[in-house]
């Protein structure tokens, strides 16, 4: 049995991937169409799936009056037409999470972002007045949703998803705890079912105990290994080094740090080449003001902002010197198989790439729970 999906804020397609290689002996799922507003990751996106990328404004689409011209709402029109004309199993929808985010402002509704969460269940009751509703909507966020404005936030959501018909189910979950990913990464994700047996038969979140996975310090560097291009020396990479001619400020001896005023002096001296000391760990360079090596082991939360400039994005240190992670092995600590099936678009600049994967979801998790959900659809 084939199931069908349909996908928002779509991005590069991590949750799309994670269902996509998602299957079993008696079926798997088939995406119909995806939309994302975002034209770069828009052209990551369509280098690796061939279904209908329906692109533009979600709340456009799902309401067209709000378009500004007659020549974009008839436009919006045809979007949404689209959509409807393709009803879908599951409606998954990584719903942007910036003003819910510890890493952000935390304006929540208050925030434009925080609003578009009410397209997704504007979509689902025009479905509905043409088809049907989802029979499960996979949604996901980051895991301060929960706590944002003393709880009230995820109330009103949660609300809103069962005024819609929907039993809720939620758990917070930790790449770095359920697959075998080297990062820190913690989302929330929320499975609502339109029939109470759906409900009864999605155990996962009962069972997480069950299916951690605890790794001895020799997997975790297996692991690390796996996703980064440790074989690849100055030569190929030399553009992510950082080296003393590139950034002097970031390679000063004691006696350099010694030798400046007070009022030059940054609160704790950075020597890069000193204090980015061994191999398959992670390194922050924070703020440009401290470098922190990564307590656990393994890589900190990938974010959106590793695409803003500065020196956002990890470091490691590697044979020949010390250099910042790639754009492809940013994508691979989300899970996405970079130069076996997955691609990056070509002449798209790094500084999109690293926001790209920052903003996706780690594949691996998605994988974990859309096989959950089809043991549920097949239970039917």
């Amino acid at each position: 049995m084939i199931y069908k999906v349909g996908s928002l804020f779509a991005g590069v397609g991590g949750v799309c991937l994670g269902f996509k290689s998602a299957f079993n002996d008696k079926g798997s799922y088939q995406l119909l169409w995806a939309n994302e507003i975002d034209a770069h990751a828009i052209k990551t996106y369509q280098c690796n799936f061939k279904h209908n990328m329906i692109s533009g404004d979600i709340e456009k689409i799902v309401k067209p009056q709000r378009a500004a011209s007659k020549g974009e709402e008839a436009l919006f029109t045809q979007k949404k037409a689209q959509i409807l004309a393709q009803p879908v199993d599951v409606l998954t929808a990584g719903f942007p999470c910036q003003a819910f985010s510890i890493a952000g402002a935390r304006k929540g509704f208050d925030d434009h972002r925080g609003n578009l969460f009410y397209s997704i269940i504007d979509l689902v009751n025009d479905l509905d007045k043409v088809a049907y509703k989802p029979r499960i909507l996979f949604l996901e966020n980051v895991k301060n949703l929960r706590t944002h404005d003393n709880g009230r936030t995820y109330q009103v959501i949660k609300s809103e998803i069962e005024k819609a018909g929907y039993i809720v189910k939620d758990a917070t979950l930790n790449t770095k705890t359920y697959t075998s990913l080297p990062q820190n990464r913690e989302r929330m994700f929320m499975l609502c079912f339109l029939k109470q047996q759906d409900a009864d038969n999605f155990t996962l979140f009962e069972q997480l105990d069950s299916i951690k996975i605890h790794s001895s310090d020799d997997l975790r560097r297996e692991n690390i290994a796996r996703v980064l291009d440790l074989h690849k020396g100055k030569e190929e990479l030399n553009a992510y080094y950082y080296t003393p001619e590139k950034y002097p400020h970031y390679f000063i001896n004691k006696a350099q740090y010694e030798a400046l005023s007070e009022d030059k002096r940054k609160k704790e001296r950075i020597h890069l080449g000193e204090q980015i000391d061994t191999e398959f760990e992670f390194y922050q360079l924070r703020r440009g003001m401290y470098v922190r090596k990564n307590a656990q082991g393994i890589c900190p939360t990938l974010t959106a902002n590793m695409g803003t400039g500065g020196h956002n994005v990890p470091l490691i240190k590697v044979a020949d010197g010390v250099r910042k992670l790639t754009p492809s092995e940013t994508f691979r600590l989300q899970g996405f198989p970079i130069g076996k099936g997955y691609v990056l678009p070509d002449n798209m600049s790094n500084g999109h790439l690293y926001k790209q994967a920052g903003n996706s979801v780690s594949v691996d998790i998605i994988r974990l729970i859309a096989n959950a959900l089809l043991n549920v659809l097949q239970a039917d």
